[in-house]
C-alpha cells in the first residue's frame, strides 16, 4: 500500500472528475483527497487528488493523460522534498529552517547551504549540513552562477530556497532551474520592489508591513505569489523598527509558503498560482 499525489491541469471540459475517477477505480486506488477548481474565465480545470493503493503510478498517470488529451499531470510519491538553500548574512530564515528540518516539522530534506559570505557557515554546520562558501569578489555575476551550478550538481534536489539569498539571479540561471526557485521578499508585494524595501515603507508612512513569498521569474520580485502575510505598525516606528518586526514575518510567511509546496497543493499559472490549501 502507498500514497500518491496526482496533479492535473488541463481545459476545462464535461466529465474530466469522471474520467480521472474512473480510472482511478480500475487501479483499484482510493481517493484519500480531492480539491477542484474551474478558471471560468480563462476555461482551465485544475485538480489535485490524494489516493491510496498498490499500483504502477507512472502508468495511471498515463492512463489518466490517455484519457484527457493533452494537459499537465504531476505525480508526487509523498515523500519529503530535497533541498538547497542560498544565503548571504542574514541568519533569520535559515536559522527557522534548520530547526524545522532537524525536528522534521515540514516535508524536507535540507541537502546543503550555499553562501556568497562565510557568515552563516558555522550556523549551518551545527546541523551536521554541508554549507559551500562561493565568494563573489572580483569575479562577474555569470561566474558566481556557474560556480553555483557546478556545486549543485552534487545534489538531487527538488526545489533551491532563497533565504535572504540577497543576489539578483540571472535570466539564464533562473531558466536553468523554472519553477524550482523560491525567494522570500521583505515586502507585501506588489509594493516596495527591490532593495531597502523598510527603508521605502518607513518614508512612505506604512501602517503595515509584510512579507511575501514566491516563485522566481526574470521579472525582479514580481514572480507567482504563493503566501503573504503583515503586521501593523505605527508611526513611531523607525526603518529599523520595521526591519526588526519585518524578520518574524519573513520566516512565518517563507515556512508556510514552503509547507504548501511541499505538499503539492500549488499549482503555478502564469504569473499567479492555484492553491489547495
Amino acid at each position: 500500500m502507498m500514497n500518491f499525489t496526482f496533479k492535473i491541469a488541463c481545459k476545462d471540459q464535461k466529465g474530466l472528475v469522471y474520467r480521472i475517477s474512473d480510472v482511478l477505480l480500475e487501479n483499484k486506488l482510493n481517493i484519500i483527497k480531492n480539491d477542484e477548481f474551474v478558471d471560468s474565465e480563462k476555461s482551465l480545470f485544475f485538480m489535485r487528488t490524494e489516493v491510496s493503493g498498490i499500483a504502477d503510478p507512472q502508468k495511471v498517470m498515463a492512463q489518466i493523460q490517455d484519457q484527457l488529451g493533452n494537459c499537465d499531470i504531476y505525480l508526487s510519491k509523498n515523500k519529503p522534498k530535497d533541498v538547497v538553500i542560498l544565503v548571504t548574512k542574514e541568519h533569520h530564515c535559515l536559522s527557522d529552517l534548520l530547526i524545522r528540518n532537524h525536528f522534521k516539522d515540514l516535508n524536507f530534506n535540507i541537502l546543503a547551504v550555499i553562501g556568497n559570505y562565510e557568515n552563516l557557515k558555522d550556523l549551518t554546520e551545527k546541523f551536521d549540513i554541508p554549507f559551500h562558501y562561493i565568494s563573489t569578489e572580483n569575479i562577474t555575476r555569470e561566474e558566481h552562477e556557474i560556480q553555483i551550478k557546478q556545486t549543485l550538481k552534487n545534489y538531487e534536489f527538488d526545489y533551491l530556497i532563497l533565504a535572504k539569498f540577497m543576489r539578483i539571479l540571472s535570466p539564464n540561471f533562473v531558466a536553468d532551474f523554472k519553477g524550482k526557485i523560491i525567494n522570500i521578499h521583505h515586502s507585501f508585494l506588489p509594493a516596495f520592489i527591490g532593495a531597502n524595501p523598510y527603508k521605502q515603507a518607513f518614508e512612505r508612512g506604512v501602517k503595515i508591513v509584510g512579507a511575501t513569498a514566491h516563485f522566481v521569474t526574470n521579472d525582479l520580485d514580481e514572480g507567482p505569489i504563493i503566501y503573504q502575510d503583515i503586521i501593523r505598525v505605527s508611526h513611531s516606528k523607525t526603518a529599523k523598527d520595521l526591519a526588526n518586526l519585518g524578520r518574524d514575518v519573513e520566516k512565518n510567511v517563507l515556512a508556510n509558503a514552503l509547507k504548501l509546496v511541499f505538499e503539492d497543493k500549488v499549482f503555478i499559472d502564469g504569473n499567479k498560482t492555484i492553491i489547495f490549501e
